[in-house]
């Protein structure tokens, strides 16, 4: 029992101080001197990284980000019985997103987490990952509206899910209930975005931004 608790303590620590990691600022700052947190949204994913910083640097932020999201999954798989090691990659993969959207090294501040869940699913469950992140392109690309595509992606993938669990396939109940958490968080993470959207002053992919813009 206490070695159980202990592990999913380290399970914690790993997948929130991983998931903390500011790749976006780094990479910004390190590319053009800026700090991302400071323009345009101030969130540090890859959608104000390609904004502010170029696309070369965003395609980096987005595989970091999702890596943080991959790597406690992994971890948290391996230390974890079968009994145990759902239920353990679950709380690993959210400690992940909490991370990067409170990061510790950004005084609690951070992104919406859509790269990091997409990460963690293809650790979780690689099939959900590919058709969700597919959506979240294709209605990215035809919309030009980077948040749409995020909450599709995400919403797509949970109902893959749901429905695959309902069929009796692999996927456990708890991957389905990690992403109608994920979903939902993602949906809330993006409520400014949804009353742009609405009024039609959301930001288009690729729009620059001033550096002298606060978020």
């Amino acid at each position: 029992m206490i070695i159980d608790i202990a592990e999913y303590v380290a399970v914690v620590v790993i997948g929130y101080i991983l998931g903390s990691i500011p790749f976006g600022v780094l990479i910004s700052r390190r590319s053009t001197g800026t700090d991302i947190t400071q323009v345009g949204s101030g969130k540090i994913g890859m959608t104000n990284v390609l904004r502010t910083a170029g696309k070369k640097a965003a395609a980096l932020a987005l595989i970091l980000d999702m890596a943080k999201g991959a790597l406690p999954v992994i971890f948290a798989g391996l230390i974890f019985s079968d009994n145990h090691h759902a239920i353990a990659q679950v709380v690993a993969a959210l400690t992940a997103i909490a991370g990067h959207s409170w990061s510790v090294f950004l005084r609690f501040k951070g992104g919406r987490g859509v790269a990091t869940f997409i990460g963690s699913l293809l650790a979780l469950y690689w099939p959900a990952a590919v058709v969700g992140g597919g959506i979240m392109i294709i209605v990215a690309y035809v919309s030009r509206y980077m948040s749409l595509g995020s909450i599709s992606g995400a919403v797509t993938a949970f109902v893959m899910l749901l429905i695959l669990n309902i069929l009796r396939a692999h996927p456990p109940i708890e991957y389905v209930i990690y992403a109608m958490l994920c979903a939902i968080f993602i949906y809330v993470m993006h409520r400014d975005n949804i009353l742009r959207l609405v009024s039609g002053t959301e930001r288009r992919i690729g729009e620059k931004v001033k550096a002298d813009n606060s978020p």
